[in-house]
């Protein structure tokens, strides 16, 4: 007994957990490459790069990510966990802002240690031999994983730099910010990026990796804050645990789509080596979410009462599980996928990360509804915002207010729609042809946000979030800010809305933005984000810094809509062909000619511009007609009310006063005439 409290002790000391974390993830790795046959193998006649670099460069990749772990849990603590209520950080979180920085100097360290066993790897050469900072460069900004690299030694060597001097709690947030973007460069390397849909599979792993390092970084914090008693555990744990059930959604939802990607089959689940330690990994979330259940059970309530190692305990055996669990995704990452033959190369292929879909043929236009493909950026953001709403909706029920099923139907239709047009055949298409992506562009600047706005999000928001809540204040003071003020402007958002299809097609930017992944959902998002900010301020129900009248909307309105309909008529009548180069690489041998496309664009453009505006107007229409007879029966409870309010009787007090006060003038004026016409 007394050996065990020894060893709990020694637990529950950070150093000690921190090296046993270290051995954890250590231990898991070296076994994960074993199990999955990624150790390091030297093929006789070939130039091998040594026994250093098979195992150095893989060490080298878990102790950055352990790094970037201890980065971001340091700087969330600051930032979201427990910040406090001042602006200015107090001297306890700026002990905290100093491991922060020790802890990006270690990140940076390792990734500069990984970017040299990488060239070592890549030139089969040994670590000695690499060494040359000419070498280095070249690989840093020529080859894929070493530009991947450069950008997280970049952004870990900003934070190792600054974070010393960092006094705010905005600044501090902003590191947070570039300790997560410095997360995302390895994504584009690797398995995912050499998958058949690496689309789908770097944005998944990207995904993967930030909620797995917030998730694993938020709880060594919490840990650490309650082994100190530093800022307040109990609120810190409390704020954790909600974090902690999102973060738990992604990594396994994006852990899921990179399964499936990556498998040929199902059954390889089952019968691979690779398939054994996604097992393994899944297993090993399935026990943090039962710890996760356990914390909020037991833990978190003795927490509150000032007991402390309950919590301590648990989340320390927690944290050694979670550095195994890095230390098995690295070696994954290091053991060969499963798949079949390799696919000849096609430059199709290349440009869009899946096969040149075939002809539209068959019935009409049957491939738009059945050709479907998974987009993890857009599936997660509208999952976040469907989950979101049906609990804002879920609160108000709970404490017997009412919510119009009308805007819960708008809501999820919107949503339904953006599915539509980012993941069936729309998209599949919209990348192959110009009509389609035309299509594609109208159904998400012009239709989901007509359902959207009508859903109301924000005012459900408002009534759903706790008055005291930050969330609720920031949400008040970002709906009143200066920037919301400038875009909610009818000029300003009138313009977005016309100007930016100027700006996309009529520019190079069009080509640039098809030939990158992240371009392309960047100008997607940006269509629906501009298509929700123009029919927020004609047909929008929630609060805002301006609400023109509803004529004033109507005008607006039917000033923009001719802009849109010579944007459509233009791309009809030109001669230049718009993303020429993009469309001529794709090879597409079926089909209209790019003339052809190009005309069925604008068509298409013109065409499915009218019914939602038709649609708009008469929203416009019934808003406009409940406004006045709400303001109707405003009057008429004030009148009921009495108090001299009644606006009809206080009128015609004021036409009685006028034809009082002219009356003696006019008698004046006629009395000498009846005088002649009598004496006549």
């Amino acid at each position: 007994m007394a050996v065990e409290r020894m060893l709990g002790r020694a637990l529950l000391r950070p150093p000690v957990l921190a090296v046993l974390a270290g051995l954890a993830a250590a231990v898991a790795l070296v076994a994960a490459i074993l199990i999955g046959d990624g150790r390091p193998e030297t093929v006789p006649g070939l130039p091998d790069a040594g026994p250093v670099t098979g195992w150095g460069l893989p060490l080298a990749r878990t102790a950055g990510n352990l790094a970037a772990v201890c980065t971001v849990g340091a700087l969330l603590l600051v930032t979201v966990l427990a910040p406090g209520d001042r602006r200015r950080l107090g001297e306890r979180r700026l002990r905290v802002m100093t491991v922060a920085a020790g802890s990006a100097a270690a990140w940076l360290a390792a990734t500069l240690a990984t970017l040299v066993f990488t060239t070592s790897d890549l030139l089969a050469a040994p670590p000695g031999g690499v060494l040359d900072p000419a070498v280095l460069a070249d690989v840093a900004t020529n080859l894929p994983q070493g530009r991947a690299l450069l950008g997280t030694a970049l952004a870990a060597g900003l934070l190792a730099t600054l974070l010393p001097g960092v006094t705010t709690r905005g600044m501090a947030t902003a590191g947070l910010l570039v300790a997560l973007v410095g997360l995302v460069p390895p994504a584009f390397t690797g398995h995912a990026a050499s998958a058949g849909d690496h689309d789908a599979a770097v944005l998944s792993l990207a995904v993967h990796i930030v909620a797995a390092t917030v998730w694993i970084g938020g709880l060594a914090a919490v840990t650490a804050a309650a082994l100190r008693a530093g800022p307040p555990a109990a609120v810190a744990a409390r704020r954790f645990s909600r974090l902690a059930g999102w973060c738990l959604v992604a990594v396994a939802a994006s852990g899921t789509v990179n399964a499936l990607i990556r498998l040929d089959a199902p059954a390889r689940l089952f019968t691979t080596s690779y398939g054994a330690l996604l097992l393994a990994k899944t297993a090993a979330i399935a026990v943090l979410a039962l710890c996760g259940a356990w914390h909020r059970r037991r833990t978190l309530p003795a927490l509150d009462a000032g007991r402390r190692s309950a919590f301590a305990r648990l989340a320390a055996v927690e944290l050694l599980l979670m550095a195994a669990t890095v230390g098995l995704a690295v070696g994954l990452s290091r053991s060969p996928a499963p798949g079949g033959a390799a696919l000849p190369y096609s430059p199709a292929r290349e440009l869009l990360g899946y096969e040149l879909p075939g002809p539209l043929g068959g019935f009409p236009f049957a491939p738009l509804f059945t050709q479907w493909r998974f987009d993890a950026f857009f599936a997660l953001g509208v999952a976040v915002a469907a989950l979101a709403y049906a609990a804002g909706v879920r609160t108000l029920r709970a404490r017997g207010d009412a919510w119009p099923i009308g805007r819960t139907v708008s809501w999820f239709l919107g949503l339904a729609v953006v599915v539509l047009a980012t993941m069936s055949g729309l998209a599949t298409y919209g990348k192959v042809l110009f009509g389609v992506h035309m299509g594609q562009h109208m159904v998400l600047a012009m239709t989901a946000p007509i359902l959207l706005v009508l859903g109301a999000p924000i005012t459900l928001a408002l009534r759903a979030l706790p008055t005291a809540s930050r969330a609720r204040s920031l949400l008040t003071a970002a709906l009143h800010s200066h920037y919301v003020r400038v875009l909610s402007h009818p000029v300003v958002a009138g313009a977005l809305f016309i100007g930016s299809a100027f700006a996309v097609y009529y520019t190079p930017l069009f080509g640039i933005l098809m030939r990158s992944h992240w371009g392309h959902l960047a100008m997607l998002a940006h269509f629906l984000v501009v298509g929700l900010l123009f029919f927020w301020l004609i047909i929008g129900v929630d609060p805002g810094p301006r609400r023109p009248p509803h004529f004033a909307r109507l005008v607006i309105l039917i000033v923009t809509m001719p802009f849109h309909s010579w944007f459509s008529i233009s791309l009809m009548s030109s001669n230049d062909l718009i993303g020429r180069g993009w469309w001529e690489d794709l090879g597409r041998s079926w089909g209209p000619s790019l003339a052809d496309d190009q005309y069925a664009a604008g068509a298409i453009a013109w065409a499915t511009g009218d019914i939602p505006v038709f649609v708009t107007i008469i929203a416009l229409a019934a808003q406009w007609v409940r406004s006045d007879f709400r303001e109707a029966r405003r009057v008429d409870r004030a009148i009921d009310r009495g108090g001299g309010n009644d606006p009809l009787a206080a009128y015609n007090a004021y036409l009685a006063s006028l034809h009082a006060a002219a009356g003696p003038a006019r008698t004046s004026e006629t009395t000498p005439d009846r005088r002649r016409e009598q004496a006549g």
